[in-house]
């Protein structure tokens, strides 16, 4: 053979393995919206926030369009619920609207603990909370934090109440009864919203904040969707329920220093932005002590910073390699934006990416 045809040979070998390499390199991109390899299998089940919702479809779709041989469910059984059945070992990971606390936080380290492992609890969905209404008379309303509360303690009962007047000036209020719906589970939403209310207006909500809704009377319905078809149902009903499913429900502007402001995922950013982390838990715990009494109008301030709950380790190793990429998909640019596209929450930031990622890294390692 002669040194050109043999040097012609040689080089046609190297660009075969140069193609072949490229063609590898851009088929492992080329992984849809989760960026998973593919080859993960098994079942995970997860349970929790029904503010989550929506955004757990997009999440869940996003790695089983990718893992045929996975099958993730979801049960949006409320806050409570979902953190109740993570610390008892009845889901894989779990949503909360509310971060752990006191015992609870307890029983979920012990939970990990158990299973050679460490909790991790980082937010993944940040979202407005919408004081939604119907009531067709009014097509704009406005309320203050003080006249917000004094409905939802039932001291304001009717519509055309001097407190609802003087937020709004130029609506005609009826003269109707105001029925308040509010949650029967146990809600991290609820806590949220009651949360606001204690900060902004104590004289008003003596009530706390509290998972479980603490003034009698009214009206009660399980779950978000349950609360927006008690409020789209009725006839001067008013409730709180995650922006993302608010639907054409009448939705209320909140009185943010002198201005009244609508919820909006941009403003929920701002908010948690100007919050509080706390980081007493645990190195892989993340929480926020979220800035209620902001006067800053960019901000919206009844917000939940909902979180995602998981172990480091898990028994079966399919199991802790499903969650780890079902929270990479979670907090990844491409996850955030399928969250906001199907729920309406606001992403978060690269600078909390950054330091939520290492929790999410200690999976199964």
């Amino acid at each position: 053979m002669s040194s050109r045809k043999f040097f012609a040979l040689v080089a046609a070998a190297l660009l075969a393995v140069f193609v072949a390499a490229c063609g590898s390199s851009d088929s492992s991109d080329d992984t849809g919206g989760s960026g998973s390899s593919g080859d993960l299998s098994g079942e995970i089940a997860g349970a929790g926030s029904s503010a989550q919702e929506a955004a757990q479809e997009a999440w869940i779709a996003g790695i089983q369009n990718d893992n045929p041989d996975v099958t993730i469910s979801y049960d949006p059984i409320g806050s409570g619920g979902g953190r109740e059945q993570f610390i008892a070992g009845g889901s894989d990971y779990g949503g909360s609207d509310s971060a752990f606390e006191g015992s609870e936080l307890n029983g979920a380290n012990k939970r990990c603990e158990d299973q050679s492992g460490e909790l991790i609890q980082i937010p993944v969905y940040i979202s407005p909370i919408a004081v939604v209404y119907n009531l067709p008379e009014v097509e704009s309303l406005q309320l203050s934090p003080e006249t917000l509360a004094g409905i939802f303690a039932q001291d304001i009962t009717n519509w055309n109440d001097p407190k609802i007047a003087a937020d709004n000036p130029d609506a005609d209020l009826p003269d109707k009864a105001i029925t308040p719906v509010n949650r029967s589970d146990d809600s991290g939403t609820t806590a949220n919203f009651t949360d606001y209310m204690s900060k902004t207006a104590p004289d008003v909500w003596t009530f706390g904040s509290d998972d479980a809704w603490p003034v009698k009377g009214g009206e009660a319905a399980n779950g978000t969707s349950g609360v927006v078809d008690a409020v789209k149902n009725g006839d001067g009903t008013i409730g709180y329920a995650d922006e993302s499913q608010a639907g054409d429900l009448g939705i209320a502007a909140i009185k943010v220093g002198d201005e009244f402001v609508a919820p909006s995922a941009e403003g929920a950013a701002n908010d948690l932005d100007a919050s509080k982390e706390d980081t007493s838990g645990g190195q892989y715990v993340f929480s926020y002590d979220v800035n209620r009494t902001t006067t800053d109008p960019s901000n919206y301030p009844i917000i939940l910073a909902s979180y995602e709950m998981a172990c480091t380790a898990y028994d079966d190793s399919n199991t802790a390699d499903i969650v780890k990429a079902l929270l990479n998909y979670m907090i990844s640019a491409d996850g955030q934006d399928a969250a906001a596209s199907n729920a309406g929450s606001a992403p978060i930031t690269d600078q909390l990416r950054e330091q939520i990622q290492p929790a999410v890294d200690a999976i199964g390692s």
